[in-house]
Parts: structure tokens; sequence; C-alpha cells
């Protein structure tokens, strides 16, 4: 497919794909064996570009929408592909429930300098969204499915495994971009898990997962006394002489209920 007059851009962390196989493959990623029940949710796409993924979106079947902030894609997409619905706009600034009148399923090449902020968007929308698939940056996806013990952990990787379970699939390598980031990428799948209730107060978890990784290379007992005070009896508990990427969900919403009781 040509690419017409359509030019990356850096300031919208633009990475044209080029290899049709890996495009083809990321489209796939919305099949999960498990879960049939997630075959035929409408997709939006985010950041389509010049179509790479979106032709084997549509060749799915699925109703497909795509958000696209680039005038010249918006163009190109609109005469190359009449039959999409291509919504012009910024997508963290999007009402997503305007877009889709139920549930549906999330994929894209994200823009590397908006990734996280597109993760943290897509918290809000969890029972809306039970399924997101895509490509970002490999470290970020490594981030998001990290498991417990590792560097790589971090406050995306606890938020959202709260609520999905989290597979990276495979890693893409620079040279099937245009123009070739510096990093490699890599595509994972989250699919919403059966957690209605995480047993502690919402809010207070996330800001428990962000105050203690904001100090992430000291011992809970130092992050934690910032929130309930050096003096609280709390910071003798044992889990205070961990540090936060060694914790699992469960353990963080333990910890929540702990933090919860002196506030």
């Amino acid at each position: 497919m040509s690419r017409g007059p359509v030019r990356p851009k850096k300031a919208l962390g633009q990475h044209f794909l080029t290899d049709m196989s890996v495009a083809r493959r990321i489209a796939s990623t919305l099949e999960v064996p498990s879960r049939p029940d997630l075959d035929r949710l409408p997709v939006l796409e985010i950041g389509p570009g010049t179509g790479v993924l979106t032709q084997f979106l549509l060749s799915d079947g699925r109703e497909l929408k795509a958000v696209e902030l680039d005038s010249e894609s918006v163009e190109y997409l609109r005469l190359n592909f009449p039959s999409l619905s291509v919504i012009e706009g910024d997508f963290l600034q999007m009402d997503l429930s305007a877009i889709f009148p139920g549930e549906f399923a999330l994929t894209g090449n994200y823009p590397y300098n908006i990734s996280s902020q597109i993760f943290f968007k897509l918290l809000d929308y969890k029972d809306r969204i039970p399924l997101c698939t895509g490509m970002l940056q490999r470290e970020v996806a490594e981030r998001i499915c990290a498991s417990p013990g590792g560097k790589a952990r971090g406050i995306l990787s606890v938020l959202l495994q709260a609520w999905y379970d989290c597979e990276y699939l495979f890693t893409v390598p620079e040279n099937v971009f245009n123009p070739p980031p510096k990093v490699k990428s890599g595509v994972l799948r989250l699919v919403r898990n059966g957690v209605s209730d995480l047993g502690c107060d919402e809010a207070l978890f996330r800001r428990t997962v962000k105050t203690t990784f904001g100090m992430r290379r000291k011992t809970l007992r130092n992050s934690v006394g910032s929130m309930v005070g050096k003096d609280s009896p709390i910071l003798t508990d044992p889990i205070m002489t961990q540090r936060p990427e060694q914790l699992s969900v469960e353990q963080f919403v333990a910890l929540t209920n702990l933090i919860a009781t002196v506030l």
C-alpha cells in the first residue's frame, strides 16, 4: 500500500509500520481462543496512520472505528478506506462512551510518546473495554506485564494487572518501521479478568501504588510513612520491609486496607 502524501511526524511520535505480516499478526491478537465471547466486539483503533493495520482489522468483519489526530492521515484514510469511520481528534481528550454504546475492544500501533497515558485512560473505561491489544515500546509493554519481583514492575503493572490478565506476545524489530525507532517494540494483550471489586478503596489503592513506586528504591516503611506519618503503628508490620516491585496485586490490596485503618 502506498503511503501517498502522509509524512511521519516526530512531534506525534509516528513510526509507520511497513511490514504486512507484522500488521496481520497484530490484528489477529484480537482473537482470544479462551474467550469466544470477545470475538465480535466492535473495535476502536488508535492512531491508524496510513492504515497498514486498519486494512486487516476491516477484513475481519467487525465494526471498526479509528481515532486519528494527524489531519494528513485523516484525509488519506477517508480517501483510501471509505467504509471506515474516522474520528479526528485527540484520543486522550475523548469521551469513549460516546463512541460505542456498549463494550468494545481497543487496539493500535500506539504512539510511543503517549502510550502510558493511553493505558491510564484504559483504566478509566475498564468496565467498557474487556479486551485491549496493540504495539508499543517494548520496555513499556514489558513493564505492563512484569511479574512481582522484577525491576521492570511499576505503577502500570499493578494497576492494570488488578483488572486485566496481561500477556506479552512478541517483539517487533526496528527495521519494519518508517522511520525506524531507536528501540524495539512489543505487542501485548490485556483481557479483563473476573474482578469487579478489589476488596479495598479503589482511590486509596491507586494512591498507595503511585506513592510507593514514587519512592521505589526505598522500603514501604519510608513511602507509606509519607502517607500515614512516621510514627504510625502500622509501619511495624512485616510487609513494610519490602519494596513496591516485590508486591503482588493481592498484597497491594492488603497494604491499602492496612493504611485505611489509620487514615
